[in-house]
């Protein structure tokens, strides 16, 4: 990559700043739940900050399929959890987070459905860099921006369905066209990040 703007390096440096005060949530290892990682992966744009996204792809042995996500996946035998992050993000975009900037970590989250505890490592990098290669597990790849998520317009109360159950749950409505929304375990990690950032000047409210 050719290297991260001054406007980057400083939207970056804020956002490890407030990751570094908090109190991460790094749960213990029960063995009771599969571990899995996901990168949340940011850019700076021109006025604001732009969060990359996948929509996994429809398969039947796939109980997230067609879901929006992060990339991310299982952790293999020995793996960090950020190790993890890099790897399946190569395998499922093409893109090499180890060229970008780490920042840091949210909380661990449990699933709801799945007996499953997902780490989410968060990195900076610079989007025209990224030349993005689906393999057969993502549908499609794409950005949304920051105040987007933000709006209060966008959350709402919806109907979801998950391992042949249908239920209400809080989600996120994405500016993006035939997409379904936001829900589950990333909606959680966005709302976590979106809660971190509440009250710093460089985010606004």
């Amino acid at each position: 990559m050719r290297g991260l703007s001054k406007q980057q390096v400083c939207l970056f440096n804020r956002i490890e700043a407030l990751l570094a005060t908090r109190n991460s949530e790094v749960q213990p290892d029960s063995g009771s739940r599969t571990r899995a990682s996901v990168a949340m992966i940011l850019h700076q744009a021109a006025d604001d900050v732009e969060i990359l996204f996948i929509q996994r792809a429809a398969h039947d042995l796939d109980p997230w399929s067609g879901h929006i996500a992060f990339p991310g996946g299982k952790l293999e035998e020995g793996e960090l959890a950020c190790q993890a992050a890099l790897r399946e993000t190569y395998e499922e975009v093409g893109i090499d987070l180890g060229q970008g900037r780490y920042l840091g970590r949210l909380s661990d989250i449990t699933g709801a459905n799945l007996p499953v505890r997902v780490s989410c490592c968060l990195f900076g990098v610079d989007r025209m860099d990224c030349r993005p290669v689906l393999n057969e597990e993502v549908g499609d790849l794409f950005w949304v921006r920051l105040s987007d998520l933000r709006k209060p317009g966008s959350h709402l109360q919806s109907r979801v369905a998950f391992d042949e159950k249908s239920f209400e749950v809080p989600a996120i409505r994405l500016p993006v066209d035939d997409k379904p929304v936001l829900w589950g375990i990333t909606y959680r990690l966005v709302m976590q990040f979106l809660h971190l950032l509440e009250g710093d000047g460089c985010f606004g409210k």
